[in-house]
């Protein structure tokens, strides 16, 4: 399989469930000896994404579909839009349903021309919902090497 010298996985949690899936998603990605970085939005000095092989983002939705206004402040900040980008995010079916759930996953993929579905995870990606976390990983890296997104 093709390897990537280095990715970077940005995201933004309140709960710590968005949290808790980066963390997943970084140990699954240093176990096939991938670089990573890891970004919580808002803290810290934000990292260049050009720089990276990969970038995953992750949201969690808010209000009624919407996106937390710190992540559109981040996409905001990003000089253009990189062409590598992979959205995750939590959510929760109890506001809105089906027809709202992680509805700002939905927005940041189209926004960032993904390419590839977003990653939906109800709430805590815990007990059986960490499969869907990997299975979801290795389509993305599936996806890259198709692309050919390495630098």
């Amino acid at each position: 399989m093709f390897q990537l010298m280095k990715v970077v996985i940005c995201y933004l949690s309140y709960s710590g469930n968005t949290e808790e899936i980066a963390e997943l998603l970084k140990v699954q990605l240093e176990a096939d000896d991938i670089d990573v970085d890891m970004y919580c939005i808002g803290y810290g000095v934000m990292p260049n994404l050009f720089e990276y092989d990969l970038v995953f983002l992750g949201t969690f939705t808010w209000d009624k579909g919407s996106t937390p206004e710190e992540m559109k402040e981040f996409a905001r900040e990003v000089e253009g839009k990189p062409n590598n980008v992979y959205v995750f995010g939590s959510g929760d079916t109890q506001f809105g349903g089906d027809e709202l759930y992680c509805r700002a996953v939905d927005k940041l993929a189209r926004f960032y021309n993904s390419g590839y579905p977003g990653l939906k995870i109800e709430q805590s990606p815990r007990g059986s919902q960490e499969k869907l976390v990997s299975k979801w990983l290795e389509g993305v890296l599936e996806h890259a090497e198709g692309k050919n997104v390495r630098t």
